[in-house]
């Protein structure tokens, strides 16, 4: 592989802003200069001229559902690896409710197999928990398995863990970080009859933030935090929607020393409950969006450090498995081409730093999770880069959404930033629209 440079770029990287170059010597980064020094004495085979753009690390997404294996009607590992990487997102961590669900070494095996031959971008997979499933969760390599999924709560490909022995049993034995889906149950099930006895099936999917409501997700979360205080467990809470649960996390501490740590969703920054009349469906989560002030709450949170880390939770559906009455209404949405740019645009809007989009999408997760030298631009790491045109428009449109499921809950928005080169492992692998397919990601490694 070739050593190349990219020059005159703004790089963005560790809180820092300035105008430097980069060399890419095979897989790694081999220096990195400031504007004024000569890079050409590293004797560069290839020239990359990034003036006028942005260079940042490649995007971390600790959360996305590729539907490999049995789902792959709506989305497949290279469909969706193709459409992060055309949204700079350079790595990524797979949710276990396929067809058959990660539930085994067996079939969690299957799917580094596949994502091996597949993949685009670089790649782990989460174990899901079960009710019964421990004497195989226990067998997991944490340095190649990025963490253990447990559904506490209901949830598209339901894995629903509601036996107390069993949580007591997954939060004391688990070799990785836990990750949780929180949402009670009981109080959701009771919350959906009592708007059936009032409108049958056709419920008006504005009432979707009230029947998976802010007391559902307590309930759930803090019963997550009190078993991950009890046995000394790592516990990140997935997809936080509420003001309330913030309370639950705490920025006392460095990201380093964090046990309980919090991720949000960028549909959870982005939309609130009154954007259900216009865009209905489309924007039909689980956590469900919820009020404003929910909504800058978790903004806030992300700025003072009180939320860890920015995903996209990307769970394509096809439009026909969403555009139905509320009760059979498929929850999940397509993101992760777009989220890069979305939290470009919120950073445009003033809402949090350009700095700040950096260390929740692409740092965060790497210390998180401990991956081995990704997630920063850094000598002697992965050279996972994006370059991004601060200053290009972009219309999202069904001729550039790249999702196997053809649609995106952006169509008709026109984002203020475009995307214009992704570099994984030292490969250009998207530059302006175009792809080489020719090698594949990596796998990810963890430093347990």
């Amino acid at each position: 592989m070739a050593r190349f440079a990219i020059t005159n770029a703004t790089i963005v990287n560790e809180g820092k802003r300035f105008k430097g170059f980069v060399i890419v010597n095979g897989k790694y980064i081999e220096k990195i200069g400031h504007a004024g020094e000569d890079f050409n004495k590293y004797a560069p085979e290839e020239i990359i001229d990034a003036s006028n753009l942005l260079l940042i690390p490649g995007v971390i997404d600790d959360q996305v559902h590729f539907r490999e294996p049995g789902l792959t009607h709506k989305g497949d590992i290279y469909t969706e690896s193709k459409a992060a990487i055309a949204g700079g997102v350079t790595s990524y961590m797979e949710m276990p409710n396929t067809k058959p669900q990660s539930v085994t070494l067996e079939n969690l095996n299957e799917k580094f197999k596949i994502a091996q031959e597949k993949s685009l971008a670089n790649y782990s997979f989460y174990f899901g928990a079960t009710n019964d499933n421990i004497e195989e969760l226990i067998k997991i390599d944490p340095n190649k398995v990025c963490g253990v999924k447990v559904f506490m709560g209901s949830s598209t490909g339901n894995m629903l863990v509601d036996d107390d022995e069993a949580l007591e049993k997954i939060f004391k034995h688990a070799p990785t970080i836990i990750t949780t889906h929180c949402e009670d149950e009981g109080t959701i099930r009771k919350n959906l009859e009592h708007y059936k006895s009032l409108f049958g099936d056709n419920i008006d999917f504005k009432y979707h933030s009230t029947i998976r409501s802010t007391d559902a997700c307590y309930l759930s979360s803090s019963k997550a935090v009190r078993l991950a205080k009890k046995h000394d467990a790592r516990l990140h809470i997935l997809h936080l929607s509420t003001k309330k649960e913030l309370d639950l996390l705490d920025n006392k501490i460095p990201l380093t020393e964090k046990k309980i740590t919090g991720e949000v969703c960028v549909h959870h920054l982005w939309f609130n409950d009154a954007d259900y009349d216009k865009l209905g469906w489309r924007i039909k989560w689980n956590p469900s969006i919820k009020t404003e002030e929910d909504r800058l709450a978790l903004v806030n949170a992300l700025k003072n450090n009180v939320l860890d880390v920015v995903a996209t939770d990307h769970a394509p559906h096809l439009v026909s498995e969403k555009d139905n009455v509320y009760t059979k209404s498929a929850s999940g949405g397509p993101l992760v081409q777009h989220s890069l740019i979305a939290m470009l645009e919120m950073s445009l809007k003033g809402y949090f730093s350009l700095e700040k989009v950096v260390e929740k999408m692409c740092h965060a997760p790497a210390t998180l999770y401990r991956i081995e030298k990704r997630g920063f631009i850094r000598e002697g790491y992965y050279a996972d880069l994006v370059l991004v045109a601060p200053d290009k428009q972009h219309v999202v449109n069904r001729d550039n959404i790249l999702y196997k499921c053809s649609w995106s809950p952006f169509e008709g928005y026109t984002f203020n930033h475009s995307v214009e080169m992704t570099i994984v492992n030292g490969r250009i692998v998207y530059n302006k629209g175009s792809f080489d397919e020719s090698t594949k990601g990596e796998s990810l490694s963890f430093n347990s």
